[in-house]
């Protein structure tokens, strides 16, 4: 066999050998050492692959070395730009984008810093071939050979080939990398919040799933609670979706620190988190649940303002309230709804909140239908003024009468509706009502004032001031005959952004009542800058005031507080004779409550009114 059969020979076992390493890589670093090794084995002195980096020096780093000490060539400057060291095989490679074949390292002056050591280790030829990935440049493959003659075509068409193949082997472990990595942030994201790194309700079931098999076979209890953050859903209306972010993300981070090792905390809904306690029972679910409400209870900074941080918890146990993930989820929730009304904030779940769970669902369902199909009606409650001793006005007032439960509270679905999300919905259906209303007064001759409640939720609504405004250019209705009542809590919920929206509201000329005054804390500073016409005393305090001077003390404070700032009172509650002559005496201006008149269907107040002691 001639020499250059030889070398063909050499490059032929070389190729084969490194093809069955590439069917064999699992990874990138073992790729490349294990091809610089069969390089190496098959009869060349020195193999090496090099990344090419893009950074100012256009330097090389090194990647994989056989042959030679690998400390050798990281501490040299090794580089591709277009002098020194980046003027040899390798660099011109990287340089050039084409193969360097067959350089003489005993006579080639650009590889005079590597003659010495070659002459001692036998070294007399270099080739160095470019790898790519897609056509782009990503490194160097470099081999060395014993013999000055070495690189023949035959063989650097072989030794070539070996070079794309690794190429391509690098760029396919690479896609398999980015498949692996992409299936680990799939499964990340399937059982991981993304906001807070906490699993989510998929991976607190299985987890669930997997504690309750064991609690079965060790006749051991667990405890799954559910923590409801409050005011998350004001807070992102009002501040903005980033607030609220970083509200969960606080609110998150004390659960933890209030944990012990082996407890699962988990975020199972928009606000709601879940507490897993493996061998829990009562006391221990009890206890847990108060800390967790201590928590709770410390003030949110969140940079521009400090909040609330509201909430409640509720408790499910197994095996005494379920045995399913689901179950013990949904009744835990329906504990934490009932939590909200007790005064510690944390409750245990009990047969009777199922079914009251069960039957606010369905009247939500129901109230989606009678908001649809008209099925609400609108009543009112007249008012009357202490001066003429006529009617001045009334309150629309919101009645449904359930064809299947009868006539519902407003205070019962008008709290179902802003759980529902419809409480937006129900104050477009009154605002219809009452314009139409009006106008049907106004057309008849009768100039009656009727006012409209509207809600904390309202206020946040920026179509209202134009829904209204459209209202008014539909019915032509005079200003001065509607009136809005919005609740002093409400206004104090979101003070500046309130006065906004009355200011819209007070452009149109109509007349704003403070509703419910003296429960909702608001400072004077806040009263004498909202554009406001008149305030409503509490019921609480009028009904009382007769048979209690506290109550009596604050009617007439507010009365003269609402005279001094130009504002007209009225008080709601007026039940009897009595408090009407106190009333009337301290110099309130307007009456309201059941000695004034009881909630009538609004269509029906003329008449009404002419049959009453305040008819002219």
């Amino acid at each position: 066999m001639t020499d250059e059969q030889g070398r063909v020979h050499r490059a032929l076992r070389t190729l084969s050998a490194g093809n069955r390493t590439l069917l064999r890589a699992r990874d990138e670093g073992t790729l490349l050492q294990d091809m610089c090794r069969v390089i190496v084995d098959h009869g060349y002195l020195i193999a090496w692959v090099g990344y090419a980096q893009h950074d100012e020096q256009r330097s090389i780093r090194p990647m994989s070395c056989v042959g030679l000490d690998s400390k050798v060539l990281e501490a040299t400057p090794l580089t591709w730009g277009d002098t020194g060291l980046g003027l040899g095989p390798t660099g011109t490679a990287l340089r050039t984008g084409r193969p360097v074949i067959g350089r003489n390292i005993l006579n080639d002056p650009a590889l005079g810093q590597w003659r010495d050591e070659a002459i001692v280790h036998g070294h007399a030829a270099i080739s160095a071939f470019p790898l790519r990935i897609d056509g782009e440049l990503l490194g160097n493959l470099s081999i060395t050979a014993a013999d000055a003659d070495a690189f023949d075509e035959a063989e650097v068409r072989l030794l070539a080939e070996l070079a794309d193949d690794l190429a391509y082997g690098i760029a396919n472990l690479r896609i398999r990398e980015r498949h692996r990595e992409a299936e680990k942030t799939i499964e990340r994201m399937a059982y991981e919040d993304a906001l807070t790194g906490l699993p989510n309700r998929l991976a607190l079931c299985e987890r669930l799933r997997a504690a309750l098999d064991i609690a079965r076979q060790a006749q051991r209890s667990l405890a799954l609670l559910i923590v409801k953050v409050g005011g998350f859903g004001e807070i992102n209306d009002t501040l903005g979706y980033r607030q609220g972010d970083r509200l969960l993300q606080e609110i998150s981070a004390r659960l933890a620190a209030q944990l012990a090792d082996g407890v699962i905390l988990a975020r199972v809904g928009d606000d709601d988190f879940a507490v897993l306690l493996p061998g829990g029972g009562a006391d221990d679910a009890s206890r847990t649940a108060a800390e967790l409400m201590n928590a709770l209870r410390r003030p949110v900074d969140l940079g521009e303002l400090t909040v609330d941080a509201r909430g409640s918890v509720g408790v499910a146990l197994f095996p005494g309230h379920g045995d399913d993930p689901e179950v013990l989820l949904r009744r835990a929730s329906i504990a934490a709804y009932h939590a909200k009304r007790t005064a510690a904030g944390h409750a245990l779940y009990a047969g009777s909140l199922d079914q009251d769970c069960t039957r606010r669902l369905a009247l939500m369902g129901d109230l989606h239908r009678a908001i649809a199909n008209d099925e609400l009606r609108l009543y009112c409650q007249p008012k009357v003024a202490f001066g003429s001793g006529r009617i001045c006005g009334a309150e629309a007032l919101l009645r449904w009468q359930h064809p299947r439960a009868g006539l519902i509270a407003p205070d019962e679905f008008i709290k179902l509706a802003e759980r529902a999300g419809l409480i937006r919905s129900l104050t477009r259906w009154v605002l219809e009502a009452a314009f139409r209303q009006a106008y049907a007064w106004q057309a008849a001759g009768q100039h009656r004032p009727l006012s409209i409640n509207l809600s904390a939720q309202d206020l946040h609504d920026p179509a209202l001031a134009d829904r209204v405004r459209g209202l008014f250019a539909t019915w032509g209705n005079r200003p001065e005959l509607i009136q809005f009542e919005l609740t002093e809590s409400a206004l104090m919920d979101d003070p500046e952004g309130a006065r906004e929206t009355l200011a819209q509201l007070k452009r149109m000329d109509v007349q704003l009542f403070i509703d419910d005054y003296g429960t909702g804390y608001s400072s004077l500073r806040y009263l004498q800058t909202l554009p406001v016409d008149a305030i409503k005393i509490d019921q609480s305090f009028v009904a009382d005031m007769v048979a209690n001077e506290d109550s009596a003390t604050i009617v007439r404070s507010t009365i003269e507080l609402g005279h001094n700032l130009d504002l007209s009172v009225v008080a709601e509650g007026v039940e009897n004779q009595a408090i009407w002559d106190r009333l009337s005496a301290l110099g309130c201006d307007t009456a309201q409550g059941f000695f004034v008149g009881m909630p009538v269907r609004i269509e029906s107040l003329a008449e009404w009114e002419m049959q009453s002691r305040w008819h002219a």
